[in-house]
């Protein structure tokens, strides 16, 4: 999928067959309504995590932000930010990925994930890091990163430190801080 074009998804199980799930690109108008599912689904605690004080003060990328839309309202979203680990450039930090509690369970979070990464591979990008669980997102082929490679500012259980190759090899020999960078 071209970065910026939308897409349309049938929803699972829970849905209204008749309804569907369209991806597009945010939008500044969106940032409001992402910003209240992301308090509703993380807390206030979000801020000290991790992840979150990687992205602070760096703008998502553009091409690769989305949001997933039902019946005219937005019920979630997916957004990347380009880092490098070490020196090694071209890789994306995952999240948030949101979803409205209402439709959870419908397919959404999947929907946005996999047209995010098939977008992010299509752009160019070498790999994936996110911290989450290994259940949901090994389905998606992440994997457990190397322990004791990849430090991000603060404590981070290295159980949920995931990372997803784009490219082949693309992690190999990978090691240092995460930082993230604007193009």
């Amino acid at each position: 999928m071209a970065p910026g074009k939308d897409v349309s998804f049938a929803l699972l199980s829970g849905a209204d067959p008749m309804t569907t799930f369209e991806i597009h690109p945010e939008t500044a108008a969106d940032v409001p309504a992402l910003n209240a599912l992301s308090a509703t689904a993380f807390g206030p605690g979000r801020f000290a995590r991790s992840a979150y004080r990687v992205r602070e003060g760096v703008a998502p990328a553009a091409e690769l932000s989305l949001t997933g839309w039902q019946d005219g309202r937005i019920r979630g979203g997916v957004r990347f930010t380009a880092i490098r680990i070490g020196d090694r450039r071209g890789g994306l930090l995952l999240g948030p990925l949101v979803v409205d509690p209402s439709v959870a369970g419908q397919g959404c979070g999947k929907a946005l994930l996999l047209e995010g990464i098939a977008r992010a591979r299509d752009a160019g990008f070498a790999f994936v890091l996110l911290v989450g669980d290994m259940p949901y997102y090994g389905r998606f082929g992440f994997r457990p990163a190397v322990p004791g490679t990849i430090r991000l500012p603060g404590p981070v259980d290295p159980a949920r430190l995931l990372v997803l190759e784009l490219a082949e090899g693309s992690l190999d020999g990978v090691s240092g801080a995460v930082s993230a960078y604007a193009d």
